[in-house]
C-alpha cells in the first residue's frame, strides 16, 4: 500500500484539501445529470454514489484524524448511507495508507523525545495496520513482540477545525435544527478529544483489563505506561485475525456462538454493571486468536453512561413498559426525545416512530436466547431506518431528537448487533451479565 510522507495540519492546509475534494463531487454531479440521459435514474444514482464516495473517502484518509473518524462512524450506519458509502469508509476501520518510515520515525522522536531504537530492542518502522487516528507498528522489548500505536501528526490539534468542516454536511444528513443542537456535535468534539489522549487511553485499558478479564473466552493485552506518552501507547502484540477476515470463511458454529457470547457478556457487564462503554464496536477493534477467542483491543472510545439516562433507556427496553402509552411517553420526554415546544402532531409522529424503533430494536432483551443469524431481524432493522432515512414527514420535522447520550450508546448497540449478525452467533444467553 503506497504511503503517506505528509499531512496536512494547518485548518487552512485541511479546509483547501476539502475545498478540493468538493470540486470533485461538483464534477461528479454534472456526470451525474449527462447519465440521466442516457442511463434509468437507478443507474445514473448509483454511478454518482461510487463516485462521489471514492473522492470523497480519498480526500478523507489524506486527512486521517477526525474527518477520517468521522467517515468510520458513518460507516456503521447502514440504513442511512448508501451502499457505496458504506462500503467505502469502511475501509476507515482498519485500512487506510501509513505514514511512510521517515515520518514514521520523525513522528516518534517528537512525540518520545527519542529514536524508537533508543526504547526497544526493535522497531519495525513499516506500519502493519493504518486507522483514523494512529497506526500500528511491530517492535520487541522484554524479550516479547508489542504492538506500539503512533498517533498521526495534528490530529489532536485539528480536532475543532475538522468538525467545522463536517458540521454541515451532518446537519443536512440527520436533519438537526434548533439552538441547542450544538450539544451533539460538542459531545462529538469532547470524545474525539478523548481518543487523541493516549494517556487515558491507556488507564482507560487497563480498568477495562481489571474489570472484564473475568469473561469467559475473552481476552486482551496488557499495556506498558512506562512505554507510552500523550502520542503513543505500547501493548502487548496479540495474534490473531481481523473478526471480518474470520467471519468471511468460519462455518463452525459451535465457535461462532462461543464467540458471540463472550462478545454479547462482554458489552452487557459494561452497560450494566460498569456503566462505562466501549462505544466503538467495529472490526478492527477485536481479534480472534488462534484458540478461538475474542481479543478486544482499543479503548481510546469509552462512554460514561449517567443514571439519568440509563434508568429510562432500560426501562423503554422492557416489553410491559412499552405496552403502557402513558409511561412510555413520559419516558420518551425524560429522554429527549419528546419536547416541551413540539406540536401535537410532532408529539404524535415521534411517539409513535420511536414506538416502532424500539419495539423492534429491544427485542434481543425480552427473550432469554436470541438468534442474531437471524436476516429477517436485520432486515427489519434495515427496512426501518431506510423508511424513515427518506420520510418526507420526517423532514418536515425538527430532527433535533433525544439525549446527547444517545450518539454514543445508539452507536454502541448498532455496531454490536452488526458483529453479532457478522459472527452469526445463535443461541445467545441474553442475562448472562446477572451473574459476571
Amino acid at each position: 500500500m503506497k504511503t503517506i510522507d505528509k499531512i496536512p495540519t494547518s485548518k487552512i492546509q485541511r479546509a483547501s484539501k476539502l475545498v478540493q475534494t468538493g470540486a470533485k463531487v461538483g464534477v461528479n454531479y454534472l456526470k451525474y445529470y449527462g447519465d440521466k440521459i442516457t442511463k434509468t435514474e437507478k443507474e445514473a444514482k448509483q454511478r454518482l454514489n461510487e463516485n462521489n464516495a471514492e473522492d470523497i473517502y480519498d480526500g478523507l484518509k489524506k486527512l486521517k484524524g477526525s474527518a477520517l473518524k468521522v467517515a468510520q462512524m458513518l460507516s456503521m450506519e447502514k440504513s442511512i448511507l448508501p451502499q457505496a458509502y458504506v462500503e467505502k469508509f469502511s475501509l476507515a476501520q482498519f485500512s487506510v495508507p501509513p505514514l511512510s518510515p521517515a515520518l514514521v520515525i520523525k513522528t516518534f522522536k517528537k512525540y518520545f523525545g527519542k529514536h524508537p531504537d533508543e526504547i526497544y530492542d526493535k522497531f519495525n518502522s513499516t506500519s502493519v495496520n493504518a486507522a483514523s487516528i494512529g497506526q500500528v507498528h511491530a517492535a520487541e522489548k522484554f524479550g516479547k513482540k508489542l504492538a506500539v500505536k503512533i498517533q498521526y501528526p495534528g490530529v489532536a490539534e485539528s480536532i475543532a477545525s475538522d468538525l467545522s468542516l463536517v458540521k454541515p454536511i451532518a446537519i443536512k444528513m440527520f436533519n438537526i435544527k434548533g439552538k441547542d443542537s450544538d450539544k451533539y456535535f460538542k459531545e462529538v468534539e469532547d470524545k474525539l478529544v478523548e481518543e487523541t489522549n493516549y494517556i487515558l487511553e491507556v488507564k482507560q485499558s487497563q480498568e477495562i483489563v481489571v474489570n472484564c478479564k473475568h469473561i469467559p473466552n475473552l481476552y486482551f493485552p496488557n499495556y506498558y505506561p512506562e512505554l507510552s506518552s500523550d502520542r503513543i501507547i505500547t501493548m502487548d502484540w496479540m495474534k490473531g485475525e481481523h473478526l471480518s477476515e474470520f467471519t468471511a470463511y468460519n462455518k463452525d458454529q459451535e465457535l461462532s456462538n462461543q464467540l458471540g457470547q463472550a462478545l454479547w457478556d462482554f458489552y452487557m457487564h459494561q452497560l450494566h454493571n460498569l456503566r462505562k462503554v466501549h462505544a466503538d464496536p467495529h472490526p478492527g477493534n477485536f481479534l480472534i486468536s488462534n484458540e478461538g477467542k475474542l481479543i478486544a483491543i482499543d479503548f481510546g472510545c469509552m462512554k460514561a453512561i449517567p443514571n439519568d439516562f440509563y434508568v429510562p433507556y432500560f426501562e423503554l427496553a422492557e416489553k410491559n413498559n412499552l405496552k403502557d402509552p402513558v409511561f412510555f411517553r413520559k419516558k420518551l420526554y425524560e429522554l429527549e426525545i419528546l419536547r416541551k415546544d413540539d406540536s401535537p402532531e410532532e408529539i404524535e409522529f415521534f411517539t409513535e416512530m420511536f414506538h416502532e424503533l424500539l419495539s423492534l430494536f429491544t427485542e434481543p432483551f425480552n427473550q432469554e436466547l436470541f438468534d442474531f443469524s437471524d436476516p429477517i431481524f436485520f432486515n427489519k432493522i434495515t427496512e426501518l431506518g431506510e423508511r424513515y432515512s427518506k420520510s418526507t414527514e420526517l423532514r418536515k420535522m425538527n430532527g433535533n431528537r433525544g439525549s446527547k447520550h444517545f450518539i454514543y450508546i445508539n452507536r454502541t448497540f448498532f455496531g454490536l448487533y452488526n458483529l453479532m449478525f457478522d459472527l452469526k452467533a445463535n443461541n445467545v444467553r441474553i442475562n448472562n451479565f446477572k451473574s459476571l
